[in-house]
C-alpha cells in the first residue's frame, strides 16, 4: 500500500542571490515520512522566481551557478516584466532554466544522491527574502 506525506518548509534567503542547501531538511523529512521505505521525494518551490537544483555545494559550484545565471540573465533593463528591483524580470525567467521542482529516488528511507550532490533552492530574487519549499514523499 502506497502513502503520500507532505511538509512545507519556510526558508529565509535574504536580500542577495543565493543557493541554499536543503539536503539536511530533506533527510529529516524522510526520516519521518519514509520510515525506512522506498519511494520518491518531490521538492517543489511554489514561487515564480526560484528553482530547485541538484548540484555540488561548498566547493564553488554554487557560486559558479550564480555567476552563470548572472551572465545568462543580467539584472538590467532589457526585461519586459518591470516591477520590483531593476532587472527583476530576469528572476521570472529563472524557472525556465532552473526548474521549480525535482523528483528524487528514496531507497531504504534515504535520498539516493551522488557523492557530491545536494538538493538546493536557487533564488535570484532580491525582493522576496521568504520562500516556501514543499517536500512530498510518495512511497
Amino acid at each position: 500500500m502506497s502513502s503520500f506525506t507532505t511538509h512545507l518548509l519556510s526558508v529565509t534567503t535574504g536580500r542577495t542571490e543565493t543557493v541554499t542547501d536543503l539536503t539536511a531538511e530533506c533527510e529529516q523529512f524522510l526520516t519521518r515520512a519514509a520510515r525506512g521505505g522506498d519511494g520518491l521525494l518531490n521538492v517543489f518551490v511554489p514561487h515564480a522566481t526560484a528553482g530547485i537544483a541538484i548540484l555540488e555545494t561548498g566547493a564553488g559550484s554554487d557560486d559558479d551557478l550564480l555567476t552563470a545565471l548572472q551572465t545568462l540573465l543580467p539584472a538590467d533593463d532589457r526585461w519586459r516584466h518591470r516591477h520590483g528591483s531593476p532587472g527583476h524580470g530576469r528572476d521570472h525567467v529563472l524557472p525556465a532554466l532552473v526548474p521549480p521542482h525535482a523528483t528524487l529516488p528514496v531507497i531504504g528511507g534515504r535520498l539516493e544522491l551522488g557523492t557530491w550532490q545536494s538538493v538546493c533552492l536557487v533564488d535570484t530574487n532580491r525582493d522576496n527574502a521568504n520562500r516556501q519549499v514543499r517536500l512530498s514523499f510518495f512511497g
